[in-house]
């Protein structure tokens, strides 16, 4: 190990960063920022809504319609950012579905959650790469330039180790940039939603323009298969929110403010979707020629196809289409930069559980990054966009559609393993039975759905740009790499098998019984680690220290004595569990003051 680099350390989280990340470094705002830039507004949207608008649907496609499913892909990413919140209260941790999985479901089910986060970060880094490349030679007039694959490739490399470099550089840095992105993104689609929709009622649009509707914010008239495929590609859209999460161990109050983050940042892109879909849909409309979203021609990049028409020919119209370039490609550069953030992140605590090689754990004295992860997926990234390039574009734009399936399996697993994690505590409240239980399983439920449904789609061999055996080449290559997630795994487990057998990181629940210390100052309790028995209490309370308490996390509880327990966990209300408990301390204070007098 080189002296510039330190080991995270293992054990219970005590507090935030004691993996060896710097803690507090991010507080509310910033962690928002750091969500809506990992989504990429500007560019998710300029790749996918032409998609989505022409998405089949029976004898027609969705059409219109396209604003409604951003609002029904909101849903299952509210139910599930709602998930993340809850998790991350009992342990703000920043392997999030790695570890909660692991927490809730077992040591093999975590494992291929973590991969399926690193598998699709991986995949998408190829085509940010490609975008922020290809813009990068717009903006300086270079069409020829972006045009070419090879030499957008080379650019696309470029931007990879550039935002691995800032990644590794620090957080902070990280979040200073993400402001700037961010707000040109922000700044510009309300720009280009405001000025279409002032040409649409002016009468001053495309010929193809149509009024907005409030119906069109409601999905009716849609087959299922067009519902489901629809809102897959827009659930791509909100994917990255969790970035504020990932990054909850160098948060401040990092058991609330990571979870709140979470669930406004999906607020606020909700909002950013919905305007910018109707504005788009109704300058453009939904034909199939011209500037119709439904054009094949326009679907890759919507807002490069309306740009001059919405902006016009005029000094401060070409200026805006520059800006309208730069949005995209701070979007692309920003979201290729926070996919790596994740990513690190996950690796780092796969490597700190020993899941993965210990070396993935290693950070930065200095800049306290994961510095093994961060470098390592930053080139893994690198080599899997140059391979899949080489190979063919079409295996490339494949591979994008396959990240909807490995979205879809880990928010999902997340969304479940909330539920069984808090499974002793969803009958003590109504709140409770709904943010802990409720709003997680509809939310995982409705993803596995979706995942059912779109790895049948995707394997018919019409679907998609490549076909193997067959089969179609998105399915393959979805569910190819997770099961090469599996074939790692098992690999893994014969040469270290120590995290399978729940020796570094164990299965859990919200009744577990642990050491009540000073450090916890908090409402909220974080879980142990498995590799510490004097902060893990047994049932029996045997290895309970003298003199000190255990806590149960999900009565809040504090006990120190066997009858105690035994009278806690009876079939009894807890309430009178409570009674009793208290009744014996007054009982034992009232003893202790006659025998002073």
């Amino acid at each position: 190990m080189s002296h510039l680099e330190t080991q995270a350390p293992l054990g219970f989280p005590e507090a935030a960063g004691d993996k060896g990340l710097k803690s507090g470094a991010l507080g509310l705002v910033s962690s928002i920022v750091v969500g809506m830039a990992s989504t990429a507004p500007a560019y998710s949207l300029a790749a996918s809504l032409g998609f989505v608008v022409a998405t089949v649907n029976g004898d027609g496609i969705v059409g219109v319609k396209a604003p409604s499913i951003m609002l029904l892909a909101f849903v299952p990413m509210l139910f599930i950012a709602i998930a993340y919140q809850q998790l991350n209260k009992a342990e703000p941790d920043c392997g999030t579905t790695f570890t909660w999985a692991t927490r809730a479901f077992g040591p093999r089910a975590g494992w291929i959650g973590g991969w399926g986060i690193i598998a699709a970060d991986v995949i998408v880094m190829a085509n940010l790469a490609q975008i922020a490349g290809s813009y990068g030679f717009q903006l300086f007039g270079l069409d020829g330039l972006a045009a070419s694959t090879f030499w957008s490739m080379v650019a696309g490399v470029c931007w990879i180790i550039v935002m691995t470099y800032i990644c590794y550089r620090g957080i902070e840095v990280s979040a200073r940039l993400q402001y700037a992105l961010l707000g040109i993104e922000v700044v510009v689609l309300v720009i280009f939603s405001a000025v279409a929709l002032v040409k649409v009622y002016s009468g001053n649009a495309t010929p193809g323009s149509l009024t907005p509707s409030l119906s069109w914010l409601w999905p009716s008239g849609m087959t299922l298969s067009a519902l489901v495929t629809a809102t897959l590609i827009a659930v791509f859209i909100y994917w990255g929110w969790d970035t504020a999460v990932s990054i909850n161990e160098e948060t401040s109050d990092p058991e609330k403010t990571p979870g709140r983050a979470a669930i406004i940042s999906t607020l606020l892109l909700l909002l950013t979707y919905a305007i910018v879909s109707v504005a788009t849909v109704a300058f453009a409309g939904v034909g199939e020629s011209d500037l119709g979203l439904a054009n094949p021609e326009n679907s890759d990049d919507v807002f490069n196809a309306l740009g001059p028409s919405v902006f016009g020919d005029s000094f401060l119209g070409k200026a805006m289409e520059i800006l309208l370039i730069l949005s995209v490609l701070s979007s692309a550069s920003a979201s290729t930069q926070t996919t790596i953030l994740p990513t690190a992140r996950t690796a780092l605590a796969m490597g700190a559980y020993k899941a993965i090689p210990s070396s993935f754990a290693r950070i930065h004295p200095k800049y306290m990054t994961p510095t093994v992860s961060t470098v390592v997926m930053g080139a893994v990234s690198i080599i899997f966009y140059v391979g899949l390039t080489l190979i063919s574009e079409n295996v490339l734009g494949d591979s994008i559609a396959a990240v909807g399936l490995m979205i879809a399996f880990y928010y999902g697993l997340t969304g479940f393993a909330a539920v069984w994690f808090y499974r002793h505590d969803l009958f003590k409240s109504g709140r409770d039975f709904a943010m802990k239980g409720l709003f997680p399983f509809l939310g995982g439920l409705l993803l596995l759905g979706a995942f059912v449904i779109a790895s049948y789609q995707y394997a018919q061999p019409d679907y998609g740009s490549t076909t193997l055996w067959g089969i179609g080449g998105v399915f393959i290559i979805g569910i190819g790499a997770l099961l090469s997630g599996v074939v790692l795994m098992i690999i893994w487990n014969m040469i270290a098998p120590a995290f399978f057998r729940g020796e570094t990181l164990s299965k859990r629940t919200s009744s577990e019984l642990i050491l009540v210390m000073s450090a916890f100052e908090e409402e909220t309790v974080r879980l142990p680690d498995s590799g510490l028995p004097d902060i893990v209490i047994a049932p029996d309370l045997s290895n309970l220290p003298e003199g000190m308490t255990a806590l149960d996390l999900e009565s809040g509880v504090e006990i120190d004595s066997t009858s105690q327990l035994r009278a806690l966990r009876s079939d009894q209300d807890i309430q009178h569990a409570k009674e009793a408990f208290e009744a014996e301390h007054e009982a034992d204070h009232e003893a202790e003051t006659d025998g002073e007098k």
